[in-house]
This record gives structure tokens, C-alpha cells and sequence, in this order.
């Protein structure tokens, strides 16, 4: 069951409040290459993304957010450190949120420099609390990142901001340890009422990264501590997205795309069996429906495995059936398992 919390819009996405829990990514380009950070977002924005966040490191990069909000659609945030002035830039620039890291982004009267432009503007602040970059007081304090200096960290920002009156906050606390990370956010979640931001920092690349986002997001969103999502892999940005739709899917949170299921092969496979199933999953990604498609590797399971599934291929050697809800309905030759496939599959 989902923690209540109140709701915030990051531009037109709602975020908390009983609202679906929302995928978002970060651009891996450098902002200040407005061409770039643009044709990014853009696949971004076709994998599914609802909301982007860009790396504001400087002047120039600042100048850019405004040419770059002009030209795509997903609401973005700017990511701010240490300078909280380009905050203040960023928020003249028309952007939808800002990320403020408390461990870096300065004094007390800075930050309420910051809300009060942002409460000018309506714009939300996500407070975002980071293991490695946390105040050395409170390092001092708890004799490390411990969960509860990331949460005393968070409330302190809080304070301030709610000593102002600025009630649009969405909070995250992120470690690259999974279970300090859930701890964290299980203790916040006892203190306030604010939507979280969920992953698991640094996690790694494609596989492990997945594997470790995979596992500590399904403890946050099984305890309800999830408003919104990101998969953070030393990758392109829209495997991250890809990640974070199929873990929603798979926890039966939100419906992205198809469910393309495959077997693990074994050695009466006699195809190229995970060229196969990589093509197809590469032609099929940007397919919205709630369908289940099966890609299976031999004749003697294919069918029976996967009756259950709307449509699938089985593969044997130098040939491929299709069949729907266990049914043979058509044969293939190898060369045509892939393109038949796939055009089969739109049909429906």
C-alpha cells in the first residue's frame, strides 16, 4: 500500500498523491551543447520518460535551458551544486523544478534565496539528499552516512523551507548501498508526508545496475516509498527508463509497453536464438500495449510454455511457428522469423 503524501505537479506530471508512480531520467550529455542534450531528450521522451533532469554546472549551461525547454515537451529539472545562484538562473529560465543538494548548496540564507524565488514562480524544490556528499557535522555527528544523518539532512532543508511556507517538496535520499537507502526512506517516511524520489545511486552499469535498482526499488515501492523513480546505470539514459517501466511492470504498477517473454535456451535451441529476442525486443520497445508476447527457442516447449501468451514465435532449426493462445497458426522460414514477427505483432 503507498504512503499517503501530498501531491506536487513537475510541469503537467503530477507526482504523489495517489498519482501513478512516474519514470524519470537524467541527460548524460553536456548541457551546454544544446544539440545534443536536445536529440537526447527527444529518445528520451520516445522511450517513455515523463521527466528529465540536466546537469546545470555553470553559466553556460544555465543559458542553454532556456533554448532546450523551447524545443521538447517533457517537463525538466535543473540539477544544482554548490552554486545556489545558478538555481536562481535556471529558475528565469523557465524551468519546471530544481534538485538541491543540502550537503553542498551552502548557507541558510542562500537556500531561502532560492525558495523564495522558486515560491515566486511556483516551481518545486526536490531536496536531494545524497550519501556521499552529506554535511561533515552530521558525518561527525553519527560517525558516517548512516540513514539517519541522510534523514536529518533532508528534515533540516525541510525545516527551512517549511519555516517559509513552501509546501511543494519531493524528497529523495540515495546511497549505493540498497539497504541503508531503504532504511532511510522507511524512517523519513514516518516523519512527513512529502512524495519521494527513489533509486539507488551509483549503481553500476546495464546488468549489475539493473540488479541492484531492481532489487532496492522493489523494497521502496512493496513498502509504498515511491512517488516517482529513477534507474540510475552507467548507460544510455533510455535503458534507464526501459529498467524502471519493466520493474513497475513487473511489481504490476504501471503497464508501459508489450510483456515480451523468452525462454533461457538450452541446447535443443537451434537459432541465434539471443540475436533473435534482442532484435525483436529492439523493434517491439516503442509498442504500447498491454499484450503478452512470447519468443521461445525450441518446438517442444514453445507453443505449451507459453499458451497463455496473445501471440509467439517458437524457433527450431531453420524455421519458426507462430501461434496465438498455444495455437500453430503459421510457419516461417528463419530469415523471416524476426520481420514476420514483428508484423504480426503490430497487428494485433
Amino acid at each position: 500500500m503507498r504512503r499517503k503524501t501530498r501531491q506536487v505537479k513537475i510541469g503537467r506530471v503530477p507526482i504523489g498523491g495517489g498519482a501513478p508512480i512516474v519514470v524519470q531520467s537524467m541527460t548524460k550529455t553536456d548541457t551546454r551543447d544544446v544539440k545534443a542534450t536536445i536529440a537526447q531528450i527527444k529518445r528520451l521522451e520516445k522511450a517513455g520518460c515523463e521527466i528529465v533532469r540536466l546537469a546545470v554546472p555553470d553559466r553556460e549551461a544555465v543559458k542553454a535551458l532556456g533554448e532546450i525547454k523551447k524545443q521538447v515537451l517533457v517537463p525538466l529539472v535543473a540539477d544544482i551544486h554548490f552554486d545556489h545562484r545558478l538555481a536562481l538562473a535556471s529558475l528565469e529560465q523557465g524551468i519546471n523544478a530544481l534538485r538541491i543538494n543540502p550537503g553542498n548548496i551552502g548557507s541558510k540564507e542562500k537556500v531561502k534565496e532560492v525558495v523564495r524565488a522558486a515560491k515566486d514562480r511556483a516551481v518545486p524544490i526536490r531536496i536531494g539528499v545524497n550519501s556521499g556528499s552529506l554535511e561533515k557535522s552530521l558525518i561527525r555527528k553519527y560517525g558516517g552516512a548512516s540513514p539517519e544523518a541522510m534523514v536529518e539532512s533532508a528534515l533540516r532543508h525541510v525545516g527551512i523551507l517549511e519555516e517559509m511556507d513552501f509546501p511543494l517538496i519531493k524528497i529523495s535520499l540515495k546511497a549505493s548501498d540498497v539497504l541503508r537507502t531503504v532504511e532511510a526512506y522507511k524512517l523519513l517516511g514516518e516523519k512527513v508526508d512529502y512524495p519521494f524520489h527513489a533509486g539507488i545511486t551509483e549503481s553500476g552499469s546495464l546488468v549489475p545496475g539493473s540488479v541492484k535498482s531492481s532489487v532496492g526499488l522493489a523494497l521502496l515501492l512493496n513498502l509504498g516509498l515511491a512517488d516517482t523513480i529513477r534507474v540510475s546505470l552507467t548507460a544510455p539514459p533510455e535503458e534507464e527508463v526501459r529498467v524502471g517501466f519493466l520493474i513497475l511492470s513487473s511489481l504490476g504498477l504501471r503497464s508501459h509497453g508489450l510483456n515480451i517473454i523468452s525462454c533461457p535456451v538450452c541446447g535443443r535451441c537451434e537459432v541465434d536464438f539471443f540475436k533473435i529476442v534482442t532484435e525483436i525486443e529492439k523493434r517491439l520497445f516503442s509498442v504500447k500495449s498491454d499484450y503478452t508476447v512470447a519468443v521461445m527457442g525450441c518446438m517442444v516447449n514453445g507453443p505449451g510454455e507459453a499458451k497463455e501468451a496473445d501471440i509467439g514465435v517458437a524457433c527450431g532449426r531453420g524455421v519458426g511457428v507462430l501461434f496465438k493462445k498455444g495455437k500453430i497458426y503459421r510457419r516461417l522460414k528463419e530469415s523471416e522469423i524476426v520481420p514476420e514477427f514483428v508484423k504480426e505483432v503490430k497487428k494485433i
